[in-house]
């Protein structure tokens, strides 16, 4: 059984646990309080992960970081389809989840952080900054879901897992609403609501909501 160190405020943690699920295998979730410091302890970074972050995947004696990477492996273990069909899909995939973890989630997770949990009430020209990469990075994805069906091809990847993983969460933690500004990205998610396993990330990931700070 797939042991996977996640919290339910963690978009990354959700991405895998939804591609778990999806793929019908069996895993348990170990919670990490993330938001009382657990992942910036001494201990948890030796034991756990040194780069201080969740998720983290465990299959026995195998230990691995990164949603893009974990992805990647459980796709090759037990469903090499959603790698994509063809060399030029594969190539298409991964090109996708570099721009997912560099830009698309990178300024949106950082966005709802600030926006929803931050200590501090977040800075306006910060903000205004971080809202000016996101609306340039999801009018890409939604021009590019625009007549497609999913990310890469007619069947879905580990691309769509990828860049779906902080789009499940209230709109109230990030009062970033994307419902009227991206139809063909909502339409899309409504086709993820479909797949086998789906569920939002406060249903199967461990720990308790927050409500949003700011």
């Amino acid at each position: 059984m797939y042991r996977l160190h996640s919290f339910c405020q963690s978009g990354n943690s959700y991405k895998v646990a939804f591609f778990l699920r999806a793929l019908g295998v069996a895993w348990e979730p170990v919670f990490v309080d993330f938001m009382n410091g657990m992942t910036r302890t001494a201990d948890w970074r030796e034991q756990t992960n040194p780069m201080g972050e969740a998720p983290v995947l465990e299959d026995g004696e195998r230990s691995l970081t990164q949603s893009g990477v974990i992805l990647t492996y459980l796709a090759q273990k037990h469903a090499p389809a959603y790698l994509g069909k063809t060399e030029d899909d594969k190539l298409e995939v991964l090109r996708w989840l570099l721009f997912d973890n560099h830009k698309f989630t990178s300024y949106f997770a950082t966005f709802r952080f600030m926006k929803a949990f931050g200590a501090t009430p977040p800075e306006p020209a910060l903000m205004a900054w971080l809202q000016g990469r996101m609306d340039n990075a999801f009018g890409i994805v939604d021009k590019h879901l625009a007549g497609r069906t999913f990310m890469v091809g007619e069947q879905p990847t580990i691309a769509d897992f990828s860049l779906c993983g902080y789009l499940f969460y209230p709109v109230e933690e990030s009062g970033y609403d994307m419902a009227a500004r991206y139809p063909h990205i909502q339409a899309w998610l409504q086709r993820l609501r479909q797949l086998p396993g789906w569920a939002g990330p406060y249903e199967i990931l461990p720990g308790e909501r927050i409500l949003p700070k700011w």
